[in-house]
This record gives structure tokens, C-alpha cells and sequence, in this order.
């Protein structure tokens, strides 16, 4: 998708990542001549970046774990909410809430919101690389996959899809296996109209799987 629009535009594009707690950028892909990697959003700007695991130790490059952040520009607290600094800091370190990997020249690329991950049975699935999954295929125009509850595995992985041209579910679903883990694979496609966003046209995906999962096909 990035090349495509420089080739249309005829002008760089650049992927970054920001968040009000580090006022406001903290990634961004470094404009030509120097590399841009379509996928990341690019090496830290004026902030350290790391990927912690759960017990707070930080991970080698290309292992996921939650994207930490250190710098000048970002808060030290939360004013008056000693249960959020206490779930958000660690080791002087500001925990983002987002899953994802650095590679070896210090690169991030973001898999997804940890509270969003699917727990499949214990297979943490980031239901993001089944999203970009759908929207490889031709008569998909948006997608969105979540994890529903499973009286076996405790969550079970679904999706909804917009079409562009009519398509079965069973062909969606046969597409998914072919690009996919079984385990990662959708068990029900909802085809509908529209996937519910935000006033600021964000997808929830806690939101989309409430409205969705008891709907019918």
C-alpha cells in the first residue's frame, strides 16, 4: 500500500506512531534517502523504545511483547489516578498497551493492542494479521476480526467483513485457510453492511464483537 501511493502521488509516504501520554510522536519512518520500511512505523523519535515481556525483562530483536517508552516528552503520571500509574509504569518505563517487535536496526512494528488479543486456548492470536488477511481478498472492502466466547477454548476467533462484490462465507473462510494457521483461522465470517466505528471512525473490536456475536449470519 505504501508503495502504491508513492508511486501514485509521486511523494514519500510515512508510516509513524504517536499517543498523547508522549506529546505526541514517538516512531516515524525517516524520510528518503535514508530506509523506509513498509509494515513498521519506524525507529524512535527522541524516545528509547523497547519490547518488555509480562515480568518486566526486555526482549531481543524480533521478539513481540509491549512496545515501552522513556523520554523527556512523556508523562511521569497520571494526575489523581494512582491505579493507572501503578498498571502503566514499570522500571521507569511507560507502558503503551500495544504488542509488537523491533528488528535489528531499531525498527518497531506494531502487531496490536494487547487487550485485544485473542486467548485461543491459550495461543495468543493479534487478531490484526487475520484483518490483513481479509483484506487480501479481492471482493473484501473492510474487515475486522475478534474473539468471541468458547466453552472449550475460552475464546474462538470470528470476523466481519464488508463486501465490495457478493461472496459466500464458506469462500472467505477457505481463502482465510489458505494464508492462515487453522488456529487462526476464522470459525464464523459475519457479511454485513457496515462494522460499527467510533465518532472518530476507530474500530473497537470489543465493541464490533458485542453487536456481533449474537447477530445471525
Amino acid at each position: 500500500m505504501m508503495l502504491a501511493l508513492e508511486g501514485a502521488f509521486g511523494v514519500p509516504v510515512l508510516e509513524a506512531y504517536g499517543m498523547t501520554e508522549a506529546s505526541h510522536q514517538m516512531c516515524s519512518n525517516p524520510l528518503p534517502p535514508s530506509a523506509r520500511k513498509p509494515g513498521s512505523v519506524g525507529p524512535g523519535t527522541g524516545v528509547r523504545i523497547s519490547i518488555m515481556d509480562a515480568k518486566g525483562n526486555h526482549l531481543a530483536p524480533d521478539e513481540r511483547g509491549e512496545v515501552v517508552i522513556q523520554g523527556p516528552n512523556v508523562v511521569s503520571e497520571y494526575e489523581n489516578n494512582p491505579e493507572a500509574n501503578a498498571s502503566s509504569f514499570t522500571g521507569g518505563w511507560f507502558r503503551t498497551g500495544d504488542q509488537g517487535f523491533l528488528d535489528a536496526d531499531g525498527y518497531l512494528t506494531l502487531t496490536g493492542r494487547l487487550k485485544e488479543l485473542i486467548n485461543r486456548g491459550g495461543e495468543k492470536i493479534a487478531p490484526r494479521e487475520i484483518d490483513e488477511v481479509l483484506l487480501r481478498h479481492p471482493d473484501v472492502a473492510e474487515a475486522v476480526a475478534f474473539g468471541v466466547p468458547h466453552p472449550s477454548w475460552g475464546e474462538e476467533v470470528a470476523a466481519a467483513v464488508v463486501l465490495r462484490e457478493p461472496q459466500s462465507e464458506s469462500a472467505i473462510l477457505a481463502f482465510c485457510r489458505q494464508h492462515l494457521a487453522e488456529f487462526k483461522c476464522p470459525k464464523t465470517v459475519y457479511i454485513v453492511t457496515a462494522i460499527p466505528r467510533t465518532a472518530t471512525g476507530k474500530i473497537q473490536r470489543g465493541v464490533v464483537a458485542a453487536t456481533l456475536a449474537g447477530a445471525k449470519k
